[in-house]
């Protein structure tokens, strides 16, 4: 059913909260997963256009993205790959999806109301109107 999951990651405690319900879908499913965080800071949004060098935080962002595969890969057995995209997340989310040709889409919902959008945006509404895959959006702990 699902073959390839694109697991939009944040680098935030909420990924902890992401992780657990896909890879367990995933192991039911025999899905490959594909674990991708977007770096959006000004290098990272400017990298090929000016030339740049990697900041260190696209390189911390790339140490999350592989340590934590390995640990899922240990954990489960799945097959999981990385991916650091740079730019508007959810435009590269999109742009990934397809480009991978994942069959669907997990994010966490940070649980913003109004304020919370405003002030951060959303993701997933930007992601969910575009999508032309399923989207899996998995709420925070309370």
């Amino acid at each position: 059913m699902y073959r390839k999951i694109l697991v939009a990651l944040d680098t935030t405690p909420s990924d902890q909260v992401l992780l657990p319900p896909i890879t367990q879908l995933a192991a039911l499913l025999k899905s490959e997963l594909l674990l991708l965080h977007v770096a959006d800071g000004w290098v990272a949004r400017n990298f090929e256009q000016l030339n740049l060098a990697e900041s260190e935080e696209m390189k911390e962002d790339m140490r999350y993205l592989e340590e934590t595969a390995a640990r899922v890969r240990a954990e489960t057995g799945l097959t999981v790959s990385v991916h650091l995209a740079m730019g508007s997340p959810p435009d590269q989310i999109l742009k990934v999806a397809e480009s991978e040709k994942c069959d669907l889409i997990a994010v966490a919902s940070h649980g913003h109301r109004l304020v919370g959008d405003i002030i951060h945006g959303s993701t997933i509404e930007a992601v969910r109107h575009k999508a032309r895959i399923p989207i899996i959006a998995i709420p925070p702990k309370k």
